[in-house]
């Protein structure tokens, strides 16, 4: 069996800057969900809770891509690389989640560490060059601009929600429960 295994992760700073405690909250997010995950063959990552469709797998597949699109999208300005750009969105907007039951885990988790790599490496460079306060290159139809802390926040956000749902996903499979990884 081949299982995604989870990562440490850093403690959100106590009393530190707000760049560290946003990226600090983002990161206990993102490990939060690699644990949920680990551990995992297949069959686990395709497990469903309900009436749902929603996987642990589709979930890996579905963050790889917001965190690939948010930082393309709205902070650089640009169209999002493979293989978000080969899918047609309107007519299969839920093809993240669709097509993960036909990806390996070893394949999932790497799309997403890929592409939460390539989400730390902007947020690096971005901070090094100023603070949260930088806008993003997206303009919206009124003219605004989001800034950086605005879409830090937004994947919080996301990975808050998803972390909920991956919570009863993965009770579900094994019985695993708990609100952070171990360390």
């Amino acid at each position: 069996m081949t299982e995604i295994t989870a990562e440490p992760w850093p403690e959100p700073p106590l009393a530190g800057t707000e760049a560290a405690a946003v990226l600090g909250a983002l990161e206990r997010q993102r490990a939060t969900l690699g644990w949920k995950c680990s551990g995992l063959d297949s069959v686990g990552l395709q497990a469903t809770v309900g009436v749902s469709t929603m996987t642990l797998g589709g979930l890996l597949k579905h963050l790889a891509h917001v965190e690939d699109s948010h930082f393309a999208r709205l902070w650089l300005g640009s169209a999002v690389g493979a293989p978000w750009n080969a899918i047609d969105w309107d007519s299969d907007p839920d093809w993240d989640y669709r097509s993960a039951a036909e990806d390996t885990p070893e394949q999932l988790l790497a799309l997403w560490r890929e592409s939460v790599a390539r989400s730390r490496a902007i947020v690096d460079e971005a901070l090094g060059a100023g603070g949260l306060d930088q806008l993003g290159a997206y303009i919206t139809r009124s003219g605004e601009h989001p800034n950086l802390r605005r879409i830090l926040l937004d994947l919080v956000e996301e990975y808050a929600r998803h972390a909920g749902h991956a919570d009863l996903i993965r009770e579900s499979v094994d019985g695993l429960t708990g609100e952070d990884p171990p360390k």
